[in-house]
């Protein structure tokens, strides 16, 4: 089951104390001071990787504190810096704090590292405090404390497109037809319970689509499934809207598409105004369908295209288009 969010608490290591001692040696049993240094607590630290796709560990365990330093020893000898802690979380994962809602990691890319609690610093050995008056220092440096905070985890799919609808418009079938995606298909709404990826495959390139659970009017409220689910598609450079074709004139189909585009800009400006490819199913239950894309066309500005998810009729055209539509990573 896909996780999407989790709360957890973190703290970085303690700096280790420094050291309170003296050189005792056969000819010199008085000698000066030689404390060393604490060692530096262990960071916190978020890593991307694309070996997960849900924040389900962070479900299991909520409490996570990175090793504090060692304390200073004699001989000048420092303590040993306390161990990192690296948590790996999935690629489209952002970090904030709990209290604020400050932003304080938004890890996209592989392999990303972000430090979101530095460890506390090591404290002075005794040594450090020798001077012209104070020959036998008893003074050190306690180390300074770690960083805990609140945190909310929360995962935003990363997708080159976001296909969006309503629900029983046919979404999962067309992600089985565009990718090797096997999401369950049948007649009832809300079929999808969660945001389900597949891949479209060629020699040159990789174009990955997520189908969002079906929204409906209201979703913007919290309303059916889809207020959980719109964050998954903000990523997304291009939305393909699947409008179920089978009934309704041009003016009924661009009402539709009104309502869900209103859901939209209620949630986020940012994803009413992402480009979008209309797309109207179920062609093979109505030959006039593709007449009838022209005239919505005309009506809403946007380029429509027709498909048939059960026979198959119109997929490669549209594979086609949105392989010239989302730019190749990298260009």
């Amino acid at each position: 089951m896909l996780r999407d969010e989790a709360e957890i608490v973190v703290k970085s290591g303690n700096g280790g104390p420094g050291a309170c001692s003296f050189r005792r040696e056969k000819f010199e049993p008085e000698g000066g001071p030689n404390g060393g240094d604490g060692g530096k607590g262990g960071d916190v630290v978020f890593e991307a990787t694309p070996h997960m796709n849900t924040l389900s560990t962070f479900m299991r365990r909520r409490h996570w504190r990175a090793v504090s330093g060692d304390s200073g020893q004699g001989d000048n000898c420092s303590g040993k810096s306390g161990e990192d802690l690296v948590l790996r979380v999935p690629c489209g994962t952002i970090v904030r704090l709990r209290e604020s809602g400050e932003i304080l990691a938004d890890l996209v890319d592989i392999g990303q590292r972000v430090v979101v609690a530095a460890g506390g610093k090591g404290g002075k050995g005794n040594s450090r405090f020798k001077s012209a008056t104070n020959q036998t220092p008893q003074q050190f440096g306690p180390g300074t404390p770690g960083v805990e905070l609140n945190l909310v985890l929360e995962l935003k799919l990363i997708a080159d497109v976001g296909i969006i609808g309503f629900p029983n418009a046919g979404k999962s079938t067309l992600l089985s037809r565009l990718s090797a995606a096997r999401p369950k298909v049948a007649a009832y709404p809300f079929t999808t319970l969660e945001p389900q990826l597949g891949v479209i495959e060629r020699s040159d390139r990789t174009l990955v689509l997520a189908d969002i659970p079906g929204l409906i009017e209201g979703a913007a409220d919290g309303k059916g499934l889809g207020h959980r689910f719109l964050k998954h598609v903000e990523r997304c450079p291009l939305l393909v809207h699947l409008v179920d074709g089978s009934d309704g004139d041009a003016e009924a189909l661009s009402a539709r598409i009104r309502v869900l585009n209103d859901e939209l800009k209620r949630f986020s400006d940012m994803l009413a105004q992402k480009p979008q490819l209309v797309v109207l199913n179920k062609a093979d239950a109505r030959p006039e369908l593709a007449d009838m894309a022209k005239d919505l066309a005309g009506m809403i500005g946007l380029e429509v295209l027709t498909i048939s998810g059960v026979s198959g009729q119109g997929i490669p055209a549209l594979e086609n288009r949105l392989l010239q539509l989302v730019p190749a990573h990298g260009t």
